[in-house]
Parts: structure tokens; C-alpha cells; sequence
């Protein structure tokens, strides 16, 4: 799948960001019984992560099906699996009628229909309406806000004031025409209505953002730590970094990549005492860390990283869990888009989010230092 329907995130043209991953199919030994398979336990649960990996077929009815059929279920000793649709007409199945498993399911019939509404609205001159963008899908308006948000993360209302923001940050990035031009190229109505918002869009205002952060101070500082060199950079608004690695100068020359033209200015007594109580959290996370945060990110980044600051020390929660409490139980690819797209280490601890089988995914600062953090919160 794309790996950014969000139009904050990557552009891309694939399948929608927020819809679900299909799980990877697993490892079984043909000689088994079914019952012993573990591809029997998905068909069990009507798991719909396993729908596309593989399918399976009862020697009774003649019929393959998909994990997720509805249908009674069979006897083990009546059932096979197959690596999909083809392999198991093959062997002489027919397609359930029931769950269709040759024809694309439900999730993904929903992922391209909402494919197609976010590039209508990405390539119209006014944002569309929700009855126009329903009835482009065949859906009345109420099922297709629902499934939208659901797909996406985002309801129609805030994926189309999203991209005309990420419309807005290229038009000035760009530099080829007027702040005020960019701002209405991007579809907004009045100028006044995007000053009143640029600090959330940008961190700053449009012409400091299209300067590179010109005249506006961040201070910073590094230490070193436990898990390497640590950077912590923040803005009169609050912390707007935190960073780990090996080569505190490579830190410093990201920070300057980020914001170019900002005024860095190294720490003073004051701010090296912030700076050490992040350190202090680093090796007793259990102290806590309430810091003000300038936290830059879209609206569903943002919900996301609340959530991630919800999540105790010494506690974990999967991508899956992560979306069902921001009320996106779908958005299980966006979560990880967020989380990998947080630059506040520790603060917002994306460390604390792990896979559904409770393995470690990566990490923006390294899978070790993921690793030891975890280790460092389980420390009672």
C-alpha cells in the first residue's frame, strides 16, 4: 500500500495510507492436520487481516472461502489451504458465493473507492462537497463520511483543510510566488483564515516559514546519555526536538537542516537544566516528563501523538491498539506513518509502540535504543 494517503505525509498514488495492512500469511508445515495449522486459528477468529494471503477449502462442499467467510465452519479434517484463489481451483475448488474470495473484498473495495474521492479533491479548484464526493463513490453521504474516516483517519472536512495546507507549504516553499498568492493557490478563501491558523500549518509564520525559519530563536543543547549523544532543541513555544545517536555533531547539523535559517543558539545555564531533566528521564523513565511541547504535525499526527503520551512507562501498545483509541481502528498504517514521523524522542514515546505480536518494529533512533528505553521502563 501507498505510504501516504495523508496529504500532510509522502504523496503518493497507491492504495489509501489508513487502510488496513493485509497480515502476513503464517508459516505452516503442509504435513499438518488443519486443526494444528496456524492458519486455522484466522479462519477461526474470521480474522479479515488474513483475507488476500491465503485461502482455504472444505473437501465436503466442493468450496474455497476466504479466512474471514462467514459460512459455518467446516470440520479440520475436511480442510486444505491454498496460497490463493488460483491454487485452489486448481485442485478443482469453486469460489464461495458467500465471501467471493476471487473478487477483491469489502476492505479493499472501500480503500479504492476512497482512493478515488482523495484525488478528486486533491485535483479540484474548490473542495467538492460531501454529497458530490459520495455520490462519485455510490455511497450516500453518511456511509461515505464513515468509511472515509475510517480508511483515511481523517473526515472529508479535515483531509481536504490538510491538503490545502500541504498546497500551501509547496506554493511557498517553492518561491516563485507571492505569500499571498501561494495562500489562495492552495484554495484558501482569505488570507485572514490562514494567518489565523499558520502556526499550527507551518510552526511559524508564512514568510518565516518560506525564509527557513528566519528570526526565529531555537535554543538547544546536547548531552550524552546512556543510549549516545542527545539533542534537545526547543522554540519560544516548547520543545520541538529531541534526538539520539552516536555523533552529536551530526545532531547539531540535522537540527540546522531542519529549521535553516532559525537562529540556534546554544544553551544557557537555565536550558541546560531542562536538557538534563530530559536526561534524568532517559534513565528513570518512571520520574515522568512534563515539558511544554511544539508539537509540528498534522491533525491525525498529532491524535496520534497524544495517544502515545497516554500510553504509561513501563506499558506498550500495539499500532492496532493505538488507532482503535484514537477512534480509527483501520488507520493502522497511518499510526505507524505518525509514529515514524515523531522527532520528539521520549517525550512522545513512539518507543512504547510495538507490533501485534509484541516485536519490536523500528525506530526512528535505532531498534537498540528502542530496545534498552523498553528495558529501562520495565525496571520497577
Amino acid at each position: 500500500m501507498a505510504q501516504a494517503l495523508h496529504p500532510n505525509a509522502r504523496h503518493a498514488s497507491a492504495r489509501p495510507q489508513g487502510a488496513p495492512a493485509r497480515a502476513a500469511s503464517p508459516a505452516a508445515d503442509p504435513a499438518l492436520p488443519a486443526e494444528l495449522d496456524p492458519r486455522w486459528q484466522a479462519v477461526i477468529a474470521r480474522d479479515r487481516a488474513f483475507d488476500g494471503t491465503f485461502v482455504y477449502s472444505v473437501r465436503s462442499t466442493g468450496v474455497y472461502c476466504r479466512p474471514s467467510c462467514p459460512a459455518r465452519h467446516a470440520k479440520p479434517g475436511n480442510v486444505a489451504f491454498h496460497a490463493g484463489p488460483a491454487e485452489a481451483e486448481a485442485a478443482g475448488f469453486r469460489a464461495c458465493k458467500r465471501c467471493t474470495p476471487n473478487e477483491a473484498s469489502l476492505v479493499e473495495q472501500h480503500a479504492a473507492m476512497m482512493e478515488k474521492a482523495c484525488r478528486t479533491i486533491e485535483t479540484a479548484d474548490e473542495p467538492p462537497a460531501l454529497k458530490a464526493l459520495a455520490a462519485s463513490v455510490g455511497m450516500s453521504p453518511f456511509y461515505f463520511h464513515r468509511v472515509f474516516k475510517a480508511v483515511t483517519g481523517l473526515t472529508p472536512k479535515a483531509y481536504v483543510a490538510a491538503h490545502r495546507s500541504r498546497r500551501a507549504r509547496e506554493q511557498l516553499l517553492n518561491g516563485k510566488t507571492s505569500v499571498t498568492e501561494a495562500i489562495y493557490d492552495a484554495g484558501f478563501n482569505s488570507s485572514g483564515r490562514f494567518y489565523a491558523t499558520s502556526n499550527a500549518v507551518l510552526g511559524m509564520t508564512p514568510t518565516a516559514f518560506r525564509a527557513g525559519g528566519v528570526d526565529t530563536d531555537i535554543r538547544f543543547a546536547i548531552a550524552e546519555c546512556s543510549l549516545g549523544a542527545i539533542l534537545v532543541a526547543a522554540s519560544d513555544k516548547g520543545i520541538c526536538a529531541i534526538s539520539l545517536g552516536d555523533d552529536a555533531e551530526l545532531l547539531a547539523r540535522e537540527l540546522q537542516d531542519r529549521f535553516p535559517n532559525a537562529n540556534l543558539i546554544g544553551g544557557d545555564v537555565e536550558f541546560e537544566a531542562l536538557v538534563a531533566r530530559v536526561v534524568g528521564f532517559v534513565e528513570a523513565p518512571r520520574l515522568g516528563l512534563d515539558l511544554p511541547l511544539d508539537v509540528r504535525g498534522t491533525a491525525f499526527q498529532q491524535r496520534v501523538w497524544q495517544a502515545l503520551r497516554d500510553i504509561p512507562a513501563g506499558e506498550t501498545a500495539s499500532y492496532a491498539e493505538i488507532a482503535e483509541r484514537i477512534g480509527s481502528p483501520k488507520a493502522v498504517r497511518a499510526v505507524a506513518g505518525a509514529c515514524a514521523a515523531n522527532a520528539i524522542a521520549v517525550a512522545i514515546p513512539c518507543h512504547r509502540v510495538i507490533k501485534n505480536d509484541g516485536a519490536l518494529s523500528g525506530y526512528r533512533w535505532g531498534v537498540e535504543r528502542k530496545r534498552a528505553l523498553l528495558a529501562k521502563e520495565a525496571q520497577r
